[in-house]
């Protein structure tokens, strides 16, 4: 299977089972972003992003992070300013360019009505203007993401030689062949992390993931959290005790180790 064959395939995956988990009704208010970064893509859409900057001066290493399906959201520029306080740079990318559900049936026509090869040209570009900033250090970079993030921070992982750790909560469409993993994996550490009662990521994916993973001498460590199903880590919960905390605070161990932040 090639590259292009696989990503769709991902995608598809991805949409369905996002559809499948999706809640009934009305979702919480996803607030809008302000944002505060440009940079332009493949097609030369300039596209609008979310940088959040530790507070001590010098070069950092730099994190994409990757919204849910509902879009770029308060939620998600909060968690990106967490992480930017253990000391990264991390770019917050809105993979819809400018759009924001409120609705799982928003979020869904969004996430099927976005192309992947639009999705993986404004990753790209959102990596290599990331890595080219001043306050970056281009050689210690990463990549996660949430749901549907989750799974686009695996991808990015499949095409970029330079991500020395890619850590993706909850992504659904897990990889499942050796073949299929491009890049990921072969320079850097890669992180699961799951919910044991996540309907949309069964144990037979996991699994799948993990082997392909193996088969390629990687290094991948998964976690999955008990009494929890799928997208358990918000920021309105990671400074209570439970899963949703021990599962953030895994995420900042894995990079600050792997991007050797001290």
């Amino acid at each position: 299977m090639d590259k292009s064959s696989s990503r769709r395939r991902v995608a598809v995956l991805c949409a369905a089972v996002l559809m499948a988990a999706a809640v009934p009704a009305m979702a919480q208010a996803k607030k809008p972003v302000q944002t505060n970064a440009r940079f332009t893509s493949a097609d030369g859409t300039v596209l609008n992003a979310y940088i959040a900057k530790p507070s001590r001066p010098g070069k950092h290493p730099g994190i994409i992070m990757v919204h849910e399906w509902w879009g770029l959201s308060a939620d998600i520029t909060a968690m990106a300013d967490r992480l930017a306080r253990e000391g990264f740079v991390v770019l917050a990318v809105d993979a819809y360019r400018g759009k924001l559900a409120q609705t799982a049936q928003e979020a869904g026509a969004l996430r099927n009505g976005t192309p992947p090869a639009q999705l993986a040209a404004d990753l790209d570009a959102a990596y290599v203007w990331l890595s080219r900033q001043p306050e970056v250090d281009g050689m210690r970079m990463g990549a996660t993401g949430f749901c549907f993030g989750g799974a686009q921070a695996m991808l990015l992982g499949t095409r970029q030689a330079g991500l020395s750790a890619v850590a993706t909560l909850y992504g659904s469409g897990l990889i499942q062949k050796e073949e299929d993993l491009g890049l990921l994996g072969r320079y850097g550490a890669v992180l699961g992390i799951f919910g044991d009662k996540d309907n949309s990521i069964p144990a037979a994916q996991r699994q799948g993931f993990k082997d392909a993973l193996s088969a390629r001498n990687a290094r991948y460590a998964e976690s999955v959290y008990t009494g929890v199903g799928h997208a358990f880590v918000k920021d309105e919960d990671v400074d209570k005790p439970g899963p949703a905390r021990q599962a953030w605070k895994q995420v900042v161990v894995f990079f600050r180790d792997e991007l050797k932040v001290d």
